[in-house]
């Protein structure tokens, strides 16, 4: 069974909206404007398009990415391995990024039993939610930001579930206050 991993920019308040600049948030940008750079947090993200076999996006997420990130090459990883976009309205890919479309929760289960390597979900926070709330999120990568945003898109749902234990298998804080944290969701 090949792993799930969900990989967030987050705030301390569990937003996820906009870290890099988005239209229409009062926050966006809020991972380079408010917080001072420190190329060390960033290790995790070369280590994650090193180790990911496939990349899952939720449909908006893939359609802000689709036009931007072919053209990145610090995204030359990404962009050398499979997608798949999960939307029940996306009638294609676009031919800028191909991806493949999943139309369920039900099709990312079958596409966790395939053989491979671990699945990466970028972005998308209401498929990460979803996909947590359904039980196939394995493991979480967050970058934890010392800054409450309040109102924005939240990494974790507020969904009435049992508790789910997570156990922190790596962590480290920098210099300007981010936190990376791993965790492994125990079954």
């Amino acid at each position: 069974m090949r792993t799930l991993i969900v990989t967030a920019f987050v705030s301390l308040d569990g937003v996820m909206e906009a870290p890099g600049g988005e239209a229409g948030y009062r926050n966006a940008g809020w991972t380079f404007r408010d917080v001072e750079f420190d190329e060390a947090a960033y290790e995790i993200k070369g280590r994650e398009q090193g180790e990911a076999a496939a990349l899952l996006l939720g449909r908006r997420s893939y359609e802000a990415f689709a036009p931007v990130w072919p053209t990145m090459e610090d995204f030359a990883g990404y962009n050398a391995m499979p997608r798949y976009v999960v939307s029940t309205t996306l009638d294609d890919d676009d031919s800028r990024w191909p991806a493949t479309v999943l139309r369920s929760l039900d099709d990312v289960a079958a596409l966790k039993e395939t053989d491979g390597g671990p699945i990466l979900v970028h972005g998308s926070a209401t498929l990460g939610r979803a996909l947590a709330d359904a039980g196939l999120v394995d493991r979480y990568h967050l970058l934890v930001f010392p800054l409450l945003l309040g109102a924005g898109l939240r990494l974790f749902s507020d969904t009435d579930k049992d508790t789910t234990v997570l156990t922190l298998v790596e962590h480290e804080v920098y210099g300007n206050g981010v936190q990376k944290q791993v965790f492994d969701v125990r079954r």
